[in-house]
């Protein structure tokens, strides 16, 4: 008997997991609980085809091959991609994720990762999946990464190990949603330090929540590629509209 198994099913019974989009307990569908209720289901807008070669936003048609943030900027980064659509959905539920300590969210974030964009993150064969650091005295602050949460998870998943030492975040930076793309870029400048042992790597997967203009992923990879890692490529929760 896999008594873990019973116990953790005992545990859901009495204290069932919240839907990370609501909030509200997850109900059941033909005899076991899902992750995310049904309702929400049909107000999340998952990333679909046609996509952006670059970053994954999505495109008005196959015959655009990048979007009009990717069109006017050069990106560090080589590929990424993304599972949802910023919406006010996802919004909140990342928004309860980092700021009201809803970290059994990675677990079901990482999922829908793994299913979404799983093929993909095989097929860039990335030797380690490298988390978006905080600062120090943000993660005191906060308790966890956010970011870290997720690639934890995903690693029990798709089988690429974590590095949480390859990259640090050496400067506080104001929070990126509270900036406009320039002062992003410029935010970023000097934010990031790679760690010794990073260069045993060829290949990288940053991972992260939120994926806006690109500027996180690319000052990322600037610092990466310095070091010496060859290819660098991203994966976030969620994508939106630069402005």
């Amino acid at each position: 008997m896999d008594y873990k198994k019973v116990l953790m099913e005992a545990v859901n019974a009495v204290l069932p997991p919240a839907c990370p989009m609501c909030g509200k307990p997850a109900p059941f569908a033909g005899g076991s609980r899902v992750d995310i209720c049904p309702d929400c289901m049909r107000k999340v807008s998952y990333v679909s085809e046609p996509v952006c070669l670059k970053c994954g936003k999505p495109v008005e048609n196959d015959e655009v091959e990048y979007c009009s943030d990717c069109s006017r900027k050069e990106h560090v980064y080589d590929q990424a991609c993304a599972v949802y659509e910023y919406s006010k959905c996802i919004k909140d539920s990342i928004y309860r994720f980092k700021y009201h300590n809803k970290r059994e969210y990675a677990g079901i974030y990482a999922k829908q990762i793994a299913d979404k964009c799983g093929s993909m993150i095989h097929a860039w064969a990335p030797d380690a999946l490298i988390p978006v650091p905080i600062h120090s005295s943000r993660l005191k602050e906060r308790g966890f990464n956010q970011a870290e949460l997720i690639a934890g998870e995903l690693e029990q998943l798709i089988g690429i190990p974590m590095d949480c030492e390859a990259l640090v975040r050496v400067v506080k930076t104001v929070p990126m949603k509270e900036l406009d793309n320039a002062h992003r870029v410029k935010n970023l400048q000097n934010a990031f330090q790679a760690g010794e042992k990073v260069v045993r790597y060829s290949k990288v997967l940053i991972v992260d929540d939120i994926y806006t203009t690109g500027a996180t992923f690319d000052a990322c990879a600037a610092v990466l590629k310095h070091a010496g890692v060859q290819e660098v490529y991203g994966v976030s929760l969620c994508i939106g509209d630069g402005f």
